[in-house]
């Protein structure tokens, strides 16, 4: 049962799907104010996701193609290509702390989305701090991270992350693409492995992945995963499976 009373519930139908330009989506939201780890932990198994005090998960009638997925941390072995990305980023500074927000954050998180709005079309997503402060910093309480990455004193990539008892959260990463030399984004990742297992937190969750899909496709990097095979309510018990291309 969840404790807190000050809980806002309601689903979002034939919303636009991101993914694919011939669907719609349904998506069911949670805004809490208050949320323990535990109740955290809850819902980031049953498929939920975050972003500052509001948690959502799909629920679309004609489609199940987005798998909430997780990295099996204890079996995962770093490949030669990974380990290279990692060498690669020996001399960049890793620093954990509770969300914020400065100009700095605001500055990059605006350079990456403008690059990305060029390169792969995205939609403009202009922040400013309060905009940010809602959705990166609410909710953190005390699960919520931020990984701040620094090479020769400077601000290049910034990762937001739930880390948990049972499981981590790579909830949002964005970088300066000036640097793509050093793969940031896959650094990130491979960061928040390294956190995990140095913490024995058996999992690290990355959010949805659809097969094949040409922005989510590389999340098959990261083996071995598994899937979440059902769509459980709260109060229902997870179907989680290791992945086998067919």
């Amino acid at each position: 049962m969840f404790r807190n009373s000050q809980v806002l519930e309601f689903l979002e139908e034939n919303k636009d799907c991101s993914y694919f330009d011939d669907k719609s989506s349904d998506i069911r939201y949670k805004y809490m104010e208050h949320c323990s780890s535990e109740e955290q932990m809850k819902m980031l198994e049953r498929g939920w996701r975050r972003f500052g005090n509001m948690h959502f998960v799909p629920e679309c009638k004609n489609c199940n193609e987005c798998k909430t997925i997780r990295i099996d941390v204890k079996n995962f072995k770093f490949s030669k290509n990974q380990k290279r990305i990692m060498k690669k980023n020996i001399d960049t500074q890793v620093y954990i702390q509770k969300p914020t927000v400065t100009y700095e954050h605001i500055d990059l998180f605006n350079k990456y989305h403008r690059h990305m709005q060029e390169k792969k079309d995205w939609q403009e997503n202009i922040i400013d701090v309060q905009e940010y402060h809602n959705s990166y910093v609410n909710g953190a309480h005390d699960f919520g991270k931020e990984l701040l990455y620094f090479r020769d004193n400077k601000l290049v990539a910034v990762a937001l992350s739930d880390i948990l008892k049972h499981g981590v959260s790579a909830v949002y990463c964005y970088y300066d693409h000036e640097y793509k030399d050093l793969s940031l984004g896959k650094f990130s990742i491979l960061a928040q492995i390294s956190i995990a297992k140095q913490a024995n937190i058996p999992y690290l969750y990355l959010g949805y992945w659809i097969e094949d899909h040409f922005s989510m496709g590389y999340k098959e990097r990261y083996k071995p995963f598994e899937v979440l095979e059902n769509r459980p309510k709260l109060t229902e018990e997870t179907i989680w499976s290791y992945h086998e291309r067919k």
